[in-house]
């Protein structure tokens, strides 16, 4: 069943980042202008008053307690309003303006999850990771936290393997057969540059 893109959710994840969420808002309500949509921040206690800055400015701010980066994602993912998720890291390394033709390919081809991948991946440790666990996955940038998700895709599943950087969600999503598709994009310039599409 194809999904609607009107109806957008967007989660971000946040540790001591205050000054990032009024331009993370700003872009975000500017790229997706045409889209009813909702912004999610789950803040792990940030002692910098994360937490109460999203307050003032997203639609949903939740705080949680030592959960790391991919736990925290799931937690957005499993709060979402809308059946589209779209997550990306708050300091607008993941460009913004890309979001709605990444929902347009996912919705057209009809996908369980969307991976928007770097061409360019810039640490050593990332690149190893995604040339080998990549490798089994399919994934060419397994640290991209730039994803289009169904919402119900992990409602019934928990954290297992500690933190992964959401790596732990890629993998239970290929172990349990759902369509995956990638794009990659230079980050660097904020362009799609080509489309692999994961069979």
């Amino acid at each position: 069943m194809k999904l609607s893109n009107e109806y957008i959710t967007i989660v971000t994840t946040t540790y001591n980042e205050r000054n990032y969420i009024r331009p993370f808002v700003k872009a975000i309500r500017s790229a997706l202008k045409d889209f009813t949509h909702e912004i999610i921040v789950v803040d792990d206690s940030s002692p910098d008053g994360t937490y109460e800055e999203a307050h003032r400015w997203v639609d949903k701010a939740i705080l949680v307690k030592k959960a790391g980066q991919t736990k925290g994602l799931l937690t957005g993912i499993k709060a979402a309003s809308y059946p589209i998720v779209v997550t990306l890291d708050v300091d607008l390394e993941n460009p913004p303006q890309l979001i709605p033709k990444l929902i347009e390919v996912f919705v057209s081809r009809d996908l369980d999850l969307l991976v928007a991948s770097r061409t360019y991946i810039p640490r050593a440790s990332e690149r190893f990771a995604s040339r080998t666990i990549g490798k089994i996955i399919g994934i060419t940038d397994v640290y991209s936290n730039f994803c289009v998700y169904r919402r119900d895709l992990f409602k019934d599943y928990e954290v297992k393997l500690g933190e992964t950087f959401g790596g732990e969600l890629l993998i239970y999503a290929r172990i349990k057969g759902f369509k995956i598709s990638e794009y990659l994009y230079n980050h660097l310039l904020g362009e799609l540059s080509q489309e692999l599409v994961v069979d």
